[in-house]
């Protein structure tokens, strides 16, 4: 991370891990494509549950995740990632054809971050994945700041 000189912070995405999670091999090419722009570490799962086992493995920073898949749906994974303390800081963005209200309710419901429709526009999807990385870091360097800060005062407590 380093300081620009209009005093944002920005996150290098070349030290992100992204999962792409979709079921059509044609998709997942088309994404990881887009994807090559950010220099970032891409992985990828055919399914719901080749995702959670990618997810416990690699620590994504971020997961590209499609709705409509076989063994378990996009719904059932971020809800699963969502409910366990150890993944459920970790952004998702739904990836879907689905347009209907009911499906977006779903997808909120099961704890989604974000939303990108199908067919992808490249533009749009990178904007939101470094935006997203960028939370997820300083979200990261927010929680170190705060544990070095408190460990810095215990001694002063103590005495």
């Amino acid at each position: 991370m380093s300081a620009k000189n209009d005093g944002k912070l920005d996150v290098d995405p070349s030290k992100s891990t992204i999962l792409v999670v979709d079921d059509n091999s044609q998709n997942l090419e088309l994404l990881q494509a887009y994807l090559e722009e950010l220099q970032c570490k891409v992985i990828s799962a055919a399914d719901g549950v080749k995702a959670l086992e990618c997810v416990a493995k690699e620590n994504p920073d971020l997961i590209l995740l499609d709705i409509m898949m076989p063994r378990m749906s996009g719904f059932e994974v971020c809800r699963k990632l969502k409910a366990d303390p150890d993944t459920a800081d970790i952004p998702v963005v739904m990836v879907t054809a689905l347009n209907e209200l009911g499906d977006i309710e779903r997808a909120v419901a099961a704890g989604t971050d974000d939303f990108l429709s199908k067919p992808i526009n490249k533009l749009e999807m990178l904007t939101r994945v470094k935006s997203l990385l960028r939370v997820r870091h300083l979200k990261g360097e927010l929680e170190r700041t705060l544990a070095y800060l408190q460990e810095v005062d215990s001694p002063k407590k103590k005495a």
